[in-house]
């Protein structure tokens, strides 16, 4: 993906000087390394924060407000990276609201962070992972995220980074489209098994329009490299429900998935990705997921 010198978004609240908060290191009969990943390769995408059993392991408590976080030279890199490919992501769903729905589209904002920092849909840390907080239309990102989804998660590759800030971008699409509201107001009212359930149609559906944001980038601001696409499918696999448990020591149990198969996530995205057009990013009235 080309993306160095180019326009970077104004929309970035860059919490990474000055942190918020920091875990401490293990102690001595906590959970071990693999322990620890698969805790957070669980709670990163199903859902779950996984902050309180951190803290149970560490024996340590986020670290005062006002911590002065030093930023290494790949964090800066980073951190331009996910400005430009924010950049983006205005410009293609500004030009599709005007186009598909004849509305104009408001731009969230996107707080980067390192290790830890509050928000209003609770703490963001890296038992989180990237999320969209409708109560203050604010993206999250830890952008250390992208190192465990290459070198962990097998999605490597500047595109499959960008997919990921696309994806959180997306559900920002569904909170300005009424539909993440409606979803999470009937999630409320509904057993576990169908809050999940619910929660997998709402995901599916970021692939998808994550899928738009792709196809755009590549055919209006031809910015995508050979190969590029294919990161972005295959980070949309490599952190399906399915694979995610059985990388985990886990048997898969579709009843508690909530954001789809790994064959679903790559199928969403890839429609998103060949039609362009919102309509087929309807989730919510397919019988086939």
């Amino acid at each position: 993906m080309e993306w160095k010198g180019r326009r970077q978004s104004s929309n970035i609240e860059d919490r990474r000087r000055g942190g918020r908060g920091a875990v401490g290191g293990a102690r001595a009969g906590g959970l071990g390394g693999v322990g620890l990943i698969a805790v957070l390769l669980i709670g990163w995408f199903l859902g779950i924060d996984v902050t309180p059993l951190l803290q149970d392991q560490t024996g340590a408590s986020p670290a005062p407000t006002g911590q002065t976080v030093d930023l290494t030279a790949a964090d800066q890199a980073a951190g331009e990276f996910v400005a430009v490919v924010l950049a983006d992501t205005e410009e293609i769903w500004a030009t599709v609201f005007t186009d598909q729905l004849g509305e104009t589209y408001r731009k969230p904002t996107l707080v980067l962070f390192k290790t830890a920092t509050p928000s209003p849909c609770g703490g963001a840390s890296e038992a989180t992972g990237p999320f969209f907080c409708p109560a203050d239309r604010k993206v999250y990102l830890d952008t250390a995220f992208f190192t465990t989804l290459s070198q962990r998660l097998g999605a490597g590759g500047d595109f499959a980074a960008a997919y990921v800030v696309a994806h959180e971008v997306g559900h920002h699409v569904q909170n300005e489209l009424g539909i993440l509201a409606e979803a999470n107001r009937v999630r409320r009212e509904v057993s576990a098994e169908e809050s999940n359930a619910i929660s997998v149609r709402i995901e599916l559906q970021a692939d998808c329009l994550s899928g738009i944001w792709a196809r755009e980038a590549a055919d209006t601001l031809g910015v995508v490299d050979a190969g590029d696409l294919e990161e972005a499918v295959n980070a949309a696999r490599q952190i399906g429900d399915d694979t995610l448990q059985r990388n985990a020591g886990q048997r898969p149990m579709p009843h508690t998935f909530t954001h789809g198969t790994s064959e679903q996530r790559a199928r969403w995205f890839t429609t998103g990705l060949t039609s362009g057009q919102l309509a087929d990013c309807d989730t919510f009235s397919t019988d086939r997921l």
